[in-house]
């Protein structure tokens, strides 16, 4: 079979183990190039130092990068301490040093105060938009950025390794919107001296863990039908934390035609009612997905319509 211009119709997620020094827009294009599909996105941003689990979607699994981006993430950080940087991390000019090393009793002792709904400011080096531009370009072209400290979860945070004195490694269970150069910043004021990210992995985002991702080297597979189909996985990957429904092929074609459906079913008619108003929903009909739908007074509104 030819290949279309423009692309292939791949439609699914790979878990790619982005390396160092590559950027997420790299990685973006080097699984498009490797699977000639036809578009791809990525569920959440690494910085180019840090490097692991980076969720690549491809087709119509685009439309579900939101849920991606929502999903649990863990990490693993080091933090370099006595040395502050402008970036937060080792990429930064030094601006900063203590002689001062927290001991592993006070490092744990500190750790309560990082965890569960807290706030943080984030490195003014991050992808936040500031007045329509991104802070870390801001930042660069040597203009003041300010960003306001903002809500976060920290569902984990311990203390796995100590290999010398000015060096202690973590691993993090976070939400959405966690910065873990702010993180490791924060923590070594809070222990009397300054720090800053000397290494970042990220383990998973959701169902998406990096001991089954791909590497770089492993991308040529992804060019042959049998490589493809055994990395590619399904859409609903991202979607594993909302509710599914299973509808009728006649329900399921009006929510592809973007009207509202409510389910012949009394069962799915109860089980809209018991989530409530505004609830998302996976949709499928004949064992594929069909659309994201949100609860609206006992009817389901489609959100994004899959075109499979």
């Amino acid at each position: 079979m030819g290949r279309r211009r423009g692309g292939e119709p791949v439609h699914g997620w790979i878990a790619f183990d982005k390396p160092l020094g590559m950027t997420s827009t790299q990685a973006v294009a080097a699984v498009r190039r490797a699977t000639n599909a036809a578009k791809a996105g990525h569920g959440g941003t690494l910085d180019p130092l840090a490097t692991g689990m980076l969720p690549i979607a491809l087709g119509e699994a685009t439309k579900t990068v939101a849920w991606a981006m929502a999903g649990v993430k863990r990490y693993r950080m080091t933090v370099r301490w006595g040395i502050a940087t402008a970036t937060d991390d080792g990429e930064g000019a030094i601006t900063e040093t203590s002689d001062s090393r927290p001991d592993e009793a006070a490092i744990r002792a500190a750790l309560p105060q990082f965890t569960g709904l807290i706030m943080q400011v984030p490195s003014t080096y991050s992808a936040i938009l500031v007045d329509g531009k991104r802070a870390y370009d801001l930042a660069r072209a040597g203009e003041e950025v300010v960003l306001a400290a903002r809500p976060i979860q920290i569902d984990g945070f311990d203390l796995v390794d100590m290999p010398d004195r000015d060096h202690a490694v973590f691993d993090v269970t976070c939400g959405k919107g966690a910065y873990m150069r702010s993180l490791g910043r924060d923590l070594a004021r809070t222990l009397g001296t300054v720090g800053h990210l000397s290494a970042l992995r990220r383990l998973s985002v959701g169902r998406f863990a990096v001991d089954h991702a791909i590497s770089v080297d492993m991308l040529p597979l992804l060019g042959h039908n049998r490589g493809l189909s055994e990395h590619l996985l399904p859409i609903e990957t991202a979607l594993d934390d909302i509710p599914a429904l299973a509808l009728t092929e006649a329900e399921a074609l009006r929510l592809r035609q973007g009207q509202h459906v409510q389910p012949f079913s009394p069962s799915d008619r109860a089980r809209i009612d018991q989530l409530g108003n505004g609830s998302i929903v996976s949709i499928s009909a004949g064992g594929k997905l069909v659309a994201i739908a949100e609860t609206d007074a006992g009817v389901l509104r489609p959100v994004r319509v899959m075109n499979l």
